[in-house]
């Protein structure tokens, strides 16, 4: 099969499924968009994937850090005397940095939510279609049939196949999102480990 076979199926296939197919195509592009979109951000902020050695050291010695993850080292620790200003700092750090990402992924969960039912959707109509040429007692009565069958059928794999693999890229933003949190937990302990040492030593 050539491209220009390859393409009229496609363009057949999208016009059996009716109306409902923009809707799943805009759908799709929102879903991706959100989720590269978190797949960057957690790219770019994915303090945890750095080498655990060298922000250990970082922590150890903040004015030796550097990129984002030495900025936040040092805003953890910068002028902090107390226990609970290292805590609020890296409440500040949470809130800066896990919050968006959650507000991301809440927001491609429900996309990703509503394509499969937007497929579902277009089966119910295909089957009302489908039931109005049942009691039609016109000759074209099977073609109308065949339609509805058809715009049921493709709209609602169009939704699972828009929709499966949002459910994994949910998946792994949520796992990379408690990672993150999981280094400001390991920051945060560390940071008041050292505050204690160094007061023990004082």
């Amino acid at each position: 099969m050539n491209y220009a076979e390859l393409f009229a199926t496609i363009i057949d296939i999208w016009v059996k499924g009716g109306w409902l197919m923009f809707p799943l195509a805009l759908l799709a592009l929102c879903i991706y968009l959100a989720g590269f979109e978190l797949v960057f951000f957690f790219r770019k902020y994915g303090f945890d994937k750095d080498d655990k050695n060298t922000w250990g050291h970082w922590i150890d010695k903040p004015e030796e850090g550097t990129g984002m993850l030495g900025a936040a080292i040092r805003f953890a620790q910068e002028g902090s005397k107390q226990l609970d200003s290292i805590r609020s700092r890296v409440k500040e750090l949470r809130h800066a940095y896990i919050n968006p990402a959650r507000r991301r992924i809440y927001y491609l969960s429900i996309l990703v939510t509503v394509a499969p039912l937007t497929g579902l959707l277009g089966t119910v109509i295909g089957m009302i279609v489908t039931f109005n040429g049942l009691s039609s007692s016109r000759g074209s009565a099977l073609d109308v049939v065949a339609g509805g069958i058809s715009q049921a059928l493709i709209t609602t794999q169009t939704g699972l196949i828009i929709a499966i693999p949002g459910y994994i890229l949910v998946h792994h933003a949520k796992r990379r999102c408690q990672e993150l949190d999981g280094f400001f937990s390991e920051l945060e302990i560390r940071s008041v480990q050292k505050l204690e040492k160094n007061q023990q030593a004082s």
